[in-house]
């Protein structure tokens, strides 16, 4: 008594629509993501804060009063920002 036919006219592969449909999805071309800027954004990018000339000037300030070590930090604005924040961030 033979218990595999191998060579059964109907024979049904359970596996066969499994692969069929991995073979279809990898002969489709992936689709990519896309990204389009709209026109406003696209000036709003072209007109940023660093084309600015004041913004430069207050910039080049800045640099030179580091460079020259004569920058000062406000220990007292520091803390008034840092306190909200840091009772709204309590550690758990």
């Amino acid at each position: 008594m033979k218990i595999n036919q191998t060579q059964r006219v109907n024979a049904v592969n359970p596996y066969q629509k499994q692969n069929d449909q991995q073979a279809g999805s990898l002969s489709r071309k992936r689709k990519t993501d896309e990204v389009q800027i709209s026109a406003e954004a696209q000036e709003m990018l072209s007109y940023s804060r660093v084309n600015d000339p004041e913004r430069a000037k207050r910039i080049d300030e800045l640099k030179e009063s580091v460079s020259s070590g004569t920058y000062r930090v406000e220990s007292g604005k520091i803390a008034e920002k840092l306190l909200p924040y840091l009772k709204n961030h309590k550690q758990e």
